[in-house]
């Protein structure tokens, strides 16, 4: 299923669905049933849909790019290739999440988790929110600790520092 163009385009797993399968070329939503623990498993679960050359690239890029491809008429060329190479070739900026990973459009990758109203669910998608924005920041950052205690003085007690220590990521052989 994972890698098919076919129905159904529905997925039902448990959280062993979170790593090593790439639904990015055909879905740009995540479900999230339950939520995960720590936000490098939330990270990993939306990692599924937002990859390279992911559905949500490609359909703004055809939104932009669509004047590319309209009358062109040699089969032998790839569309796509056609409309990335466009588009990097109109980028300002030298740089190659542009537009592989980054093509501002109308379609975004989506979170989507239903939640029952006054949930503890609601709660914790705020934490896992905030603490994802700070691992983020922090990933593969020389010096964690210096950059997730400034955030911690930021973020004032709502989160401990026990739980900002969890989120460094060594590097290291």
């Amino acid at each position: 299923m994972s890698n098919s163009p076919f129905r159904p385009f529905v997925l039902a797993t448990t959280s062993i669905g979170q790593e090593g399968l790439d639904f990015h070329p055909y879905c740009y939503r995540v479900y999230h049933w339950n939520l995960p623990g720590n936000p490098v498993d939330l990270e990993q679960r939306e990692g599924r849909v937002h990859r390279f050359k992911g559905h949500a690239i490609r359909l703004n890029l055809a939104h932009r790019q669509i004047d590319v491809v309209r009358g062109h008429t040699s089969a032998s060329e790839d569309p796509w290739k056609t409309m990335f190479d466009a588009a990097r070739a109109q980028t300002d900026v030298d740089t190659d999440l542009i537009p592989d990973w980054i093509y501002e459009g109308p379609v975004k990758v989506e979170r989507r988790v239903p939640m029952l109203p006054f949930s503890r669910e609601i709660r914790r998608l705020e934490w896992l929110k905030r603490s994802l924005t700070v691992y983020r920041l922090a990933f593969g950052q020389p010096r964690q600790e210096d950059l997730l205690e400034y955030l911690h003085s930021l973020l004032g007690t709502d989160i401990a520092a026990e739980d900002l220590a969890e989120l460094q990521i060594r590097l290291e052989p």
